[in-house]
């Protein structure tokens, strides 16, 4: 197994021993097996597997969208292990942006206002409209959609939807971003731009974990993360033997 990858930025994400068991008894499904796995501050990571593996389960998880059974998650110096409903939301928005590979855009809102939402979630009194308005317009010409602020969705091919959708997980500066086949619904070309986006938003220190079943998508990752029946079967830098 190669190395792991040395940072000076510190650990974003620090899991010990984490398993989640669905059902009990006979029908208990063991999702997740005892999953060791440090993210540094700045790395571009690839989770991989077959169905079944336990990778959408421990995405869920990092996303704070689902708790383990036990061990334990701490993100950003946070133990977000057994958190309540409310408190795992309140993480979620302050610490994850979300990329999905449906987009999740709202279709009567245009594209400004799709990204703006999450600036109404934070509870973030100090920010005037004003202040909410320029900070996504912003976001959106970092992707390169500033010439499409007043586009709905159904106005945007996929990979402009997918762009929107990206500008959306970076407004409120999250500590990480979750990737979760975001090129899934996208044809080639609209992949490949996608993935450029996302390199480039690495280039610049933003932390991402993306769950993918393409080994093209996977390519873009500096570290690719492989998973079998709920456990860590390989950990490695992309490239490296």
């Amino acid at each position: 197994m190669a190395e792991q990858p040395i940072s000076n930025n510190g650990t974003l994400i620090d899991i010990t021993d984490l398993t989640k068991v669905y059902g009990m008894g006979d029908v208990a499904v063991h999702a997740l097996r005892g999953v060791d796995l440090e993210v540094d501050r700045g790395e571009f990571i690839a989770i991989m597997g077959p169905s079944g593996s336990g990778k959408s389960t421990l995405m869920n998880i990092i996303g704070c969208l689902d708790r383990p059974t036990s061990g334990s998650y701490v993100l950003s110096g946070e133990d977000v292990s057994q958190l309540d409903k409310n408190a795992l939301a309140g993480v979620r928005n302050r610490k994850i942006g979300f990329v999905f590979q449906s987009y999740n855009l709202l279709p009567r809102l245009t594209a400004l206002k799709n990204v703006t939402l999450p600036l109404l979630y934070n509870n973030d009194k100090d920010l005037t409209d004003e202040q909410r308005r320029e900070r996504a317009i912003a976001a959106l010409e970092s992707v390169g959609l500033g010439d499409r602020l007043h586009h709905r969705p159904n106005e945007l091919s996929g990979g402009q939807q997918q762009r929107v959708a990206i500008a959306r997980a970076l407004v409120n500066r999250p500590a990480i971003i979750l990737a979760d086949e975001p090129t899934g619904n996208l044809d080639t070309t609209s992949s490949a731009e996608i993935m450029d986006l996302l390199a480039q938003l690495h280039e610049q220190g933003v932390t991402i974990v993306m769950v993918t079943h393409d080994p093209e998508t996977s390519k873009y990752a500096e570290r690719i993360v492989h998973l079998l029946d709920g456990l860590i079967a390989s950990d490695e830098l992309n490239g490296v033997e």
